[in-house]
């Protein structure tokens, strides 16, 4: 399984981007052991356009440009599926088990286009609230760490 996380904008370096890679980093070595290939990091550029939807209609077409053929499309969505880190580890088993790839989106402020937010398998939130996708980012990072590490038989503390 290849996982691509692929997010509108760009971290600076400091402490967001340390952490973002140190959960990279831990998630791409633990997963090896079950068959994860790689956890890519893709980073779109902001556009530069004056008007909302023209922003939202040009990333999101530099993010569908990066999503792996047949890859699972994971949207990241405030108003999206809140699951617990269970299930979430059972989705990435399943999509592993049926030899998919993955691939999590991370929108810019002004969202998706509606064309690539139909084409999403999952919508998924971390709560109602708006997170600055440099946190968004780095959650979803370490939820993904967090689900390896639950696949790969480590205790985790809410069993």
């Amino acid at each position: 399984m290849r996982i691509v996380v692929a997010a509108v904008g760009k971290l600076k370096r400091g402490a967001e981007s340390d952490l973002s890679e140190r959960y990279r980093e831990r998630a791409a070595k633990s997963g090896r052991g079950i068959g994860l290939r790689s956890l890519e990091l893709v980073e779109i550029t902001e556009s530069r356009a004056r008007d909302a939807q023209r922003r939202m209609l040009e990333e999101s077409i530099a993010l569908q440009n990066v999503i792996p053929d047949g890859a699972a499309t994971v949207l990241l969505d405030p108003r999206g599926e809140m699951i617990d880190s269970h299930s979430f580890a059972k989705r990435l088993r399943a999509l592993s088990d049926a030899g998919r790839d993955a691939a999590f989106v991370i929108g810019g402020p002004d969202g998706l286009a509606p064309t690539l937010v139909e084409e999403a398998e999952l919508r998924l939130a971390f709560g109602p609230q708006t997170w600055p996708h440099q946190l968004v980012r780095i959650m979803l990072l370490e939820q993904i760490y967090r689900a390896i590490t639950i696949l790969s038989g480590h205790p985790y503390h809410r069993d």
